[in-house]
C-alpha cells in the first residue's frame, strides 16, 4: 500500500499531561481544554460557534503502533480483543475521535468542554455532527 502524509492542522493545549492518569474517555472526568489552530486554518473555523458539538480527530503521537490485540480497558480479567473492535489508543493508525461540544471561539483557538486527549496532541481534522436524517 502507498505511504502518505497528515499534516496536522492544531494542537491540544490541556492540562492532562500523563497518559496513565488521563481519562479514557471524555465523559470519564475529561477537563476543559483549547484546540488551537494554525493561523493559515483561521478561514476552516470560521462557521464554527459556541454551543456547537463537533467531532475531533487526533493523532494519538503517544500510543504504540505495534499493538494489534488488548484487554479491554487494561482488565486482565477481559479476554484479549483486536484493537479494531476496541477505543484502546494503541492501534496501528493512532487516530483519536472526541466528540466535543465547542464552550467558545477565540480567533483560531477552540475551548472544548470534556476533551480526554493529552496535552500537546496533534489535531488532524474537525467535523460537524451530522442531524439523524428524519431531522433535516
Amino acid at each position: 500500500m502507498p505511504d502518505f502524509v497528515l499534516e496536522p492542522v492544531g494542537w491540544v493545549e490541556s492540562t492532562l499531561v500523563d497518559r496513565a492518569s488521563a481519562p479514557r474517555q471524555g465523559d470519564e472526568g475529561a477537563p476543559e481544554a483549547w484546540l488551537v489552530f494554525d493561523a493559515q486554518f483561521a478561514q476552516a473555523l470560521s462557521d464554527l460557534r459556541a454551543g456547537q458539538e463537533v467531532l475531533v480527530l487526533t493523532w494519538l503521537d503517544r500510543a504504540r503502533r505495534d499493538v494489534l490485540s488488548v484487554h479491554p480497558r487494561d482488565d486482565e480479567t477481559r479476554p484479549l480483543t483486536g484493537v479494531f473492535s476496541t477505543r484502546s489508543a494503541d492501534r496501528p493508525n493512532p487516530i483519536g475521535l472526541h466528540r466535543v461540544l465547542i464552550l467558545a471561539v477565540e480567533g483560531t483557538r477552540l475551548k472544548a468542554a470534556s476533551l480526554e486527549a493529552l496535552d500537546g496532541t496533534p489535531i488532524l481534522d474537525v467535523k460537524p455532527l451530522l442531524q439523524a436524517q428524519t431531522e433535516r
